[in-house]
């Protein structure tokens, strides 16, 4: 955070430094105001790239096994320009690198999940599907597992059998691969 802060003051110093350099040229033809609107042009330009494009940089980040599975975008009348181009505030990703198919239970898959936001901190939990009846349910520390591998009292959601966090986690999309933003 401290360094996009930085960014941030660095490009209105740019946009600033600019707009005296324009002013200058025009040998002071150019209207004075010229120097704070290019200080404040140049951070808001900053502010609007860093948060596009914190997402993008985040999955350049990951390692292969670790796949984007979903992209939250969100739009608000506090930011005018999401109506255009919407911003994708959360993350979902299926670490890979962890996954275990279950022995007794070859359609059960327990595997890691990534959640991301932006200005958060990211999380991580296991989950375990069930890639024959397209479900998952989310491990948490007292969840026990039963004989066939099932957790005990968990909670299962319904999945979509070609939902990209079902199939990705059950080895349709193990390796790289984004998904459509939702």
């Amino acid at each position: 955070m401290i360094l996009e802060f930085l960014a941030v003051i660095v490009a209105g110093f740019g946009g600033g430094g600019t707009a005296m350099i324009l002013r200058r040229l025009s040998r002071q033809r150019l209207p004075e105001w010229l120097t704070p609107a290019g200080v404040a042009m140049g951070m808001i330009a900053m502010v609007i790239y860093l948060e596009y494009s914190w997402a993008d940089r985040f999955e350049r980040g990951v390692p292969e096994d670790v796949v984007v599975v979903s992209r939250n975008q969100h739009v608000s009348w506090t930011r005018p320009w999401t109506f255009a181009v919407p911003l994708t505030n959360r993350i979902i990703a299926v670490d890979n690198r962890i996954r275990q198919r279950n022995l007794t239970n070859p359609d059960l898959v327990r595997t890691g999940v990534i959640l991301r936001e932006r200005w958060a901190l990211s999380m991580g939990f296991q989950s375990i599907f069930d890639c024959a009846n397209a479900r998952r349910a989310d491990l948490t520390e007292g969840t026990r597992l039963d004989e066939e591998g099932l957790p005990v009292a968990a909670e299962w959601y319904r999945l979509a059998p070609d939902d990209p966090f079902l199939t990705t986690a059950c080895g349709g999309g193990a390796h790289g691969g984004h998904v459509p933003e939702s």
